[in-house]
């Protein structure tokens, strides 16, 4: 009687019970905007991340990181260079000698060697033999990888002169394109014709230059070319696009078909997993009893301290300790199960519950669509603001000289700023292999100046919108449910397009809140991003006590960020139903929630039990299935599809295997959304109406059966 009392009147250490509101029908209609502080705060920082996306947009140039550029400043596959999207280097051995020169200068791809945008990359091998300099030029050189200026027909310049100036590369090696520069071949290095040892500014022995080039580019060329393996890919998706589209349907509809299925088989299906863990941990008990017999005649006094972890398996006390901490489990379990008998079946209730409202409210499985493309866009935004941001300076050019012992090179050696349009070797007679080549971007002037700030701006407000996105997503979908849960008669009494009612109450009123509960979360979600840089950067000065602090920082914040995530999940659903600001609905939830804690973690538990297992099948079953159709196994009649076609057949089952797990987390976040919403509906119910004829209760008929409850005016029909 007691303990009927204690649960009926709770401690009031966490609030008082919520009291009966004879007009309380629902979500409420007549509600006014809240935190309006924060709303005018977000929409602020919104407009500003706009307006540095205008500024980012004027001022950035993402050419500079998608085209390569050529020696004179044309970007290679677009304008006059559209055919010859490939950077061909002149002197690839200069990349390996410049290291010495211009390491902490030199950006990306670049080396103080002419560069011309080509059509393709040359595949063989050539050298200019001495006895070459004496022939015409147009007989000698490759005219489509020479410098556009030059005309080997008409020129006068002697094939010296056109060496020492870089007009036309003396030497070159079978290259590949990577990121759309000509890198050297790394299959080509051990085939080195034996003349070029010959040629004048090559290396004498053939083994040093194959070393040179390796040095030069060992970090980019890797034996196959980026691109073709691209290509390849999208060749394997234009063949099998509609068959991955079958397959993400197929999941669709399993995902579906899974969660309306729950309003029928729930019960079977947590009382099979509970079994089936009971099991598990007893085939545990039985096996470690059965290795302890094995080895009782083995001490850990026979072996002592040894590396190799295998040998305490083979020991009487490792099985005893084993037996000992599954047994104790074990009885955990099974003791919380039959205590906890009665919450778990209010748990699969609800379960069963929330499959027949999403029956009702079909579109509720879409809106995860708009969520996602939400998303999408801020994705898309925060990406290109940050390719645009990082371009935004000017391209800056220097003199650079490979030999700086030759004449005059020393004094000029990346000291003079140059133009690529407008730079002559000819006018350093003095130095021979001087190049004008990139170094950097201008660093000057107020944008330049504050891109690290521009872009810890633009990170930021990508979290927060993100998590605000996240909360319009939660606000709604509470509202949707909540106003299925307070409906008398169901389903007469559900209000005409629940969603787009929930949708809107929240664009218009909750703004604010939403946004309160996203800032919240965003700035716990930046200070762990803070201890993962600084624990990054100094994880090699750091001693163990350091580490240990930083790994326990890291831990509490993490644990901070789940608690709140789930706070603001809760204090979503107050805000659909009650309409007040954030704060007070995030104590309302959390009160509510503390004084009926233990039905919040066996409902928790078996909703995350269940939901992880259909997961699983979706997952699983909808990748197998791939697995089996694209790799050949399964052959559909007439020779619809031939996997033989496929140069990696393994793609279209990795892009239908994430595809369905993001439409199963779809489906689910929505289904657990309703799950949630509803468990906080129902606490609420306990505590405003007991089922009277004044005060009747709004839950189902299987959760008053459960709970030994009912409504006095049903009673009254009934007996009439």
């Amino acid at each position: 009687m007691g303990k009927k009392r204690d649960e009926e009147n709770p401690d009031s250490a966490y609030g008082e019970p919520a009291q009966f509101d004879p007009t309380f029908k629902g979500p409420i209609h007549n509600r006014g905007c809240t935190d309006i502080i924060c709303c005018v705060l977000f929409l602020l920082v919104v407009l500003g991340y706009i307006a540095v996306g205008i500024l980012a947009w004027l001022f950035g140039d993402p050419r500079h990181v998608l085209y390569p550029r050529n020696s004179t400043g044309w970007y290679c596959g677009i304008g006059p260079n559209e055919n010859r999207p490939n950077l061909f280097y002149f002197d690839v051995l200069k990349c390996a000698m410049s290291v010495n020169i211009m390491a902490q200068s030199l950006n990306g791809f670049q080396c103080p060697t002419t560069q011309v945008c080509v059509e393709q990359c040359p595949s063989d091998f050539y050298a200019l033999e001495p006895s070459a300099y004496f022939r015409n030029p147009a007989d000698v050189f490759n005219a489509s990888l020479c410098v556009p200026s030059i005309d080997l027909r008409t020129t006068t310049l002697s094939i010296q002169q056109i060496v020492d100036q870089e007009l036309c590369p003396f030497f070159y090696i079978p290259t590949t394109p990577v990121l759309g520069r000509c890198l050297p071949d790394a299959s080509a290095l051990s085939v080195i014709p034996s003349y070029f040892s010959t040629v004048p500014g090559l290396p004498s022995s053939i083994n040093e230059t194959a070393n040179t080039i390796t040095n030069g580019t060992w970090d980019v060329v890797n034996g196959f070319s980026t691109r073709d393996i691209g290509m390849r890919i999208f060749e394997d998706f234009a063949s099998s696009w509609p068959w991955i589209l079958v397959g993400l349907l197929i999941a669709m509809l399993v995902s579906m078909l899974f969660l309306l299925l729950l309003r029928f088989i729930a019960p079977i299906m947590v009382w099979v997993l509970i079994i089936g863990v009971l099991v598990a941990g007893a085939y545990g008990i039985w096996h470690c009893y059965w290795e302890y017999e094995n080895f009782k005649d083995t001490s850990i006094s026979d072996v002592g301290l040894t590396t190799n972890f295998k040998t305490y398996l083979q020991v009487q006390e490792t099985w005893l300790t084993f037996l000992i901490i599954i047994s104790v489990v074990e009885v955990i379990i099974l003791l919380t199960v039959i205590f906890l008998r009665t919450r778990i079946l209010i748990a699969i209730a609800l379960i069963q519950e929330s499959s027949k409202a999403i029956s009702h409210m079909m579109s509720a499985l879409l809106y995860p669509l708009v969520t996602f493309v939400l998303l999408l866009v801020c994705v898309a935004y925060w990406g290109a603001m940050a390719l645009y941001l990082a371009t935004s300076g000017d391209p800056i050019y220097k003199v650079v000289a490979l030999n700086t012992t030759m004449g005059d090179c020393g004094n000029i050696n990346g000291t003079a700023n140059c133009e690529p349009e407008s730079f002559s070797p000819s006018d350093y007679p003095g130095c021979p292999s001087v190049s004008c080549i990139f170094i950097k971007y201008n660093e000057e002037g107020l944008l330049q100046e504050n891109l690290m700030n521009l872009q810890i701006y633009n990170a930021v407000a990508f979290l927060w919108c993100v998590n605000f996105v996240i909360a319009l997503g939660q606000c709604t979908l509470a509202g949707a449910f909540a106003s299925y849960y307070w409906a008398f008669n169901k389903p007469n009494d559900i209000p005409t397009f629940p969603v787009c009612g929930g949708f809107m109450r929240s664009l218009r009123y909750h703004v604010g809140s939403l946004a309160f509960g996203a800032l919240i979360l965003t700035l716990v979600q930046v200070i762990r991003i803070i201890l993962e840089y600084i624990d990054h950067k100094a994880s090699g000065a750091q001693n163990r006590v350091a580490r240990f602090i930083m790994t326990c920082f890291k831990c509490c914040f993490w644990c901070l960020e789940k608690f709140i995530k789930f706070l603001n999940r809760n204090a979503y659903i107050m805000i659909a139903i009650y309409g007040k600001n954030f704060c007070v609905s995030a104590k309302n939830a959390f009160m509510l929630l503390m004084r009926n804690v233990i039905r919040v973690v066996v409902l928790d538990k078996v909703t995350d039990l269940l939901l992880f297992f259909g997961k699983l099948l979706v997952v699983g079953g909808v990748g197998v299935l791939s697995f089996y159709f694209f790799s050949g196994r399964i052959a559909l009649p007439g020779n619809t599809f031939r996997s033989s076609s496929l140069n990696y057949y393994w793609m279209p089952i990795i892009t239908v295997a994430f595809g369905s797990y993001l439409i199963a987390h779809g489906f689910f976040s929505v289904y657990n959304m309703c799950v949630d919403t509803l468990f906080l509906c129902f606490l609420e119910d306990l505590e405003r109406n007991d089922g009277s004829m004044e005060k009747p209760y709004f839950m189902s008929k299987s959760l008053m059966k459960i709970l030994n409850k009912s409504n006095k005016t049903l009673k009254k029909h009934r007996e009439n």
